[in-house]
């Protein structure tokens, strides 16, 4: 009996220390995405374009809170270009964060709630590691709006999108 209960004990004891040895590197691998989204935000309201558009995987989209704004990097690219150039770009900064990731840690997607000149917006995305480095594949901001104010909203919105939509669905 006594054997048995060692044994378990120590079968016990393995297996935690892996569970908090993958808790770790997933901490460490948090800590990594969390600094390379901070300095995406930053490199943004800095309106430096190399730095912001190296945090993109070469095949990576991003998402606007348009409905008609969905680019892959070159495109995305093109149409942020005179923003960063007049200095104009944007200044968001991370109030909450979460990270998550696949079985094999090789990727993982964030969502984040973000203090922008829009209030507050939500961030959403895909992180890929290449070559070491966290890029972003995919990234979605939309733009919250509290339940009390969605029908004012969708009010003023609907003449703009219900042309686009009959536009769409033809």
């Amino acid at each position: 009996m006594k054997k048995t209960t060692i044994f378990l004990t120590f079968i016990l004891f393995i297996f935690s220390f892996t569970a908090i040895s993958a808790q770790a590197k997933y901490e460490k691998e948090k800590t990594e995405i969390a600094a390379m989204l901070d300095g995406f935000n930053v490199a943004a309201a800095k309106a430096d374009f190399t730095t912001y558009f190296n945090y993109f995987a070469e095949e990576s989209t991003f998402i606007g809170t348009d409905a008609t704004e969905i680019w892959d990097k070159k495109a995305f690219m093109s149409w942020a270009k005179p923003y960063f150039d007049k200095k104009k770009t944007w200044n968001f900064t991370s109030l909450k964060r979460n990270v998550y990731f696949s079985k094999d840690g090789k990727l993982a997607w964030f969502d984040e709630l973000l203090d922008t000149q829009m209030k507050i917006c939500r961030g959403s995305g895909i992180v890929e590691k290449i070559d070491g480095q966290w890029k972003v594949k995919q990234y979605v901001l939309s733009v919250t709006v509290p339940n009390d104010v969605v029908d004012k909203v969708v009010e003023i919105k609907a003449p703009i999108e219900d042309m686009l939509i009959q536009k769409m669905k033809q």
